[in-house]
C-alpha cells in the first residue's frame, strides 16, 4: 500500500500549480462564471493532457477525489482555468 503526504496548492488563474512528480488526489473547483475546461496537463501549458473536464456557466463549487493511487504527473502539475474560475489542488 502507498502512502504519501497529501498536500494543498492553489490557483485562481492558468499556471503550474506546483512542480516535480506528484499524484493528484482530490480537487475543489470554484467556477467563475464563465463556461470553459479546466485541463491538468504535465509538462507546462504544451504538456500532455492527464485530467479534462467542462464547466458550465452556472455550475456551482464542487470537489472530487481522484480513484486509486491518482492521477501521476511526471514533470509538473500546469493547469488551464476559465476566467474568474479557482482550483485547489490536493496531491502527494
Amino acid at each position: 500500500m502507498m502512502q504519501t503526504d497529501v498536500l494543498a496548492a492553489h490557483r485562481d488563474s492558468t499556471g503550474t500549480v506546483v512542480s516535480g512528480r506528484n499524484r493528484v488526489k482530490g480537487l475543489i473547483v470554484t467556477p467563475g462564471g464563465t463556461a470553459g475546461d479546466i485541463i491538468l496537463r504535465d509538462g507546462g501549458s504544451g504538456g500532455t493532457t492527464r485530467l479534462q473536464f467542462n464547466l458550465s456557466t452556472n455550475q456551482s463549487a464542487f470537489s472530487f477525489t481522484v480513484p486509486g493511487e491518482g492521477v501521476l504527473f511526471l514533470t509538473d502539475i500546469h493547469v488551464t482555468l476559465p476566467a474568474s474560475s479557482k482550483l485547489t489542488v490536493f496531491y502527494g
